[in-house]
């Protein structure tokens, strides 16, 4: 097992393989979206992270899916950073987990077969840290590794936060450092260290509970999981979905380490997907370049929460996300937008 480097055998790594939002908005545009569900609470119109169906009875069930091709050689590492990514997009609505089942593609004759298990065994573990089953699955052989989950939740309406829900002068916290495309990227071309490799890895198995301690908060206006996109396109969609505009202190953004990242960004060390993701939505932003431009835009898998909270409830994120031992310090601000909104940027910068 120790021979095997799953990273080889994909063209992409983790949620780095995500189409860009724009090539996403050009498949969605020709979806036909006539039908009508009252009971469809959220779909795919803001860009949230998970579907919301209201059950009649104060609750809402939440699905989900996510999988992508390894990031990490470690064939139970992947299941679990798989796992934990997809997860997260429960507990980004402010509910909690009920079960998930795998998806599962395996390249048969490439990779052996006890690979696989060990995939599952840390889909499985990870699931285990949730509380909840692995219920099942399906497999497939396909040309390249491929993992994840489909995961239903459940979650109180009125806790329920949505990427669209921001309010004007909300406060925005990021609850897990950026710069994991940078480090894996450093990593494929041998130039990362054991400890920004073993950070970075260790992040990426965090699950994202606090999202669920953080939706019992009613200052907590909005929620949205950091992943393909990067910080600033998963930004923007809330922007979007609020019709706000936001700050952003790019000295107060939380990346997992300053002086190691901006060797690697020397390097050239900079994913793919991060020039994909800055191409797709640019034009929503005020100017900005070299590093910053590329650590904000860096695709994050199993990344953190952006959170947006109301003044009068920044005290009491503050307390939880500390007692957390999670960034607590707020990076921008949601504002009005000035102006027509089809010609300001979304994003600026202070």
């Amino acid at each position: 097992m120790d021979s095997i480097q799953l990273t080889q055998f994909s063209h992409g790594a983790g949620c780095g393989c995500k189409l860009s939002p724009a090539v996403l908005h050009e498949i969605l545009s020709g979806v036909d979206r006539s039908e009508s569900f009252p009971a469809l609470l959220i779909g795919n119109d803001t860009k949230d992270d998970a579907a919301v169906m209201d059950l009649g009875d104060g609750t809402g069930i939440i699905s989900t899916t996510d999988f992508f091709m390894p990031i990490v050689d470690d064939p139970r590492t992947f299941g679990r950073i798989a796992a934990a990514n997809a997860i997260s997009d429960v507990y980004a609505m402010g509910g909690e987990p009920l079960m998930a089942i795998a998806i599962l593609g395996w390249p048969l004759g490439k990779i052996p077969e006890s690979a696989a298990t060990a995939v599952l065994d840390g889909g499985r573990s990870i699931c285990s840290e949730a509380n909840i089953p692995l219920a099942g699955g399906h497999s497939i052989d396909s040309p390249e590794p491929i993992f994840g989950l489909a995961v239903t939740g459940r979650v109180q309406l009125d806790r329920l936060k949505a990427n669209a829900a921001a309010k004007p002068g909300d406060y925005l916290f990021l609850t897990k450092a950026v710069g994991v495309g940078m480090v894996t990227t450093a990593q494929k071309r041998g130039l990362v260290t054991d400890a920004d490799l073993i950070a970075a890895v260790d992040s990426m198995q965090a699950l994202n509970t606090i999202g669920s301690k953080l939706s019992q908060i009613s200052a907590v206006h909005a929620m949205t999981d950091v992943t393909g996109f990067g910080l600033l396109g998963h930004l923007v969609e809330m922007c979007e979905g609020a019709h706000l505009t936001a700050s952003i202190d790019v000295s107060a953004v939380p990346m997992l380490s300053n002086e190691r990242l901006r060797h690697y960004h020397e390097k050239a060390c900079v994913p793919g997907g991060s020039r994909r993701n800055w191409a797709s939505y640019a034009q929503h932003v005020t100017s900005i370049d070299g590093f910053e431009r590329d650590l904000l835009c860096d695709p994050q898998t199993s990344g953190g929460l952006l959170v947006s909270v109301g003044e009068e409830g920044v005290e009491q994120v503050v307390s939880l996300l500390k007692q957390e031992g999670l960034p607590h310090v707020p990076i921008g601000v949601m504002e009005e937008a000035q102006g027509s909104r089809s010609a300001a940027p979304l994003i600026s910068f202070h």
